[in-house]
């Protein structure tokens, strides 16, 4: 039996109709806490290294991917288990100053003042795990690139001081 292109038409429609009707439209995803700060984690250590080898778009790049992080944490999570703050102000609070020298170091490709920025916010990070009983998660330099698939050095291959 070959079916008209208008019946198979008809026969799809229905098809999809069943389909809509058995199966609702589920909430919007939104990536839980722990999702957000395990990204935050990986573009932290990209920073760093990005930094390190004088890949300023790249530092520029990661640096603006953190605080999209940040500022998601605080849009999908605005309150977090026990944690009595807002997360959007906790965020604020902790994170502007070093992520606004950080900015400034890599505009100015200072990579001194990067190392200064860096720690700076490394050591917010810690501070604000603290603050919210979260201090078993102690957050570093990194020590080993876990991203043997990046490049992070200029693009014209030298590292620039």
């Amino acid at each position: 039996m070959k079916l008209s292109s208008a019946a198979l038409s008809v026969v799809c429609l229905s098809l999809a109709a069943c389909t809509l009707h058995h199966h609702p439209v589920s909430e919007p995803y939104a990536p839980g806490l722990g999702e957000i700060m395990a990204q935050t984690a990986a573009r932290h250590a990209k920073l760093w290294f990005a930094g390190q080898a004088g890949n300023w778009p790249l530092a520029e790049y990661e640096l603006d991917e953190l605080r999209e992080g940040f500022e998601d944490a605080g849009k999908f999570h605005p309150t977090h288990k026990h944690i009595a703050t807002p997360l959007p102000k906790l965020v604020a609070g902790n994170m502007d100053a070093p992520l606004d020298a950080l900015e400034k170091s890599v505009k100015g490709q200072d990579k001194t003042a990067f190392i200064q920025a860096y720690d700076s916010l490394t050591h917010a990070c810690n501070a604000c795990h603290q603050m919210t009983e979260f201090g078993f998660n102690r957050v570093i330099r990194p020590t080993l690139n876990p991203f043997a698939n990046q490049e992070f050095f200029p693009a014209n291959g030298r590292k620039s001081d």
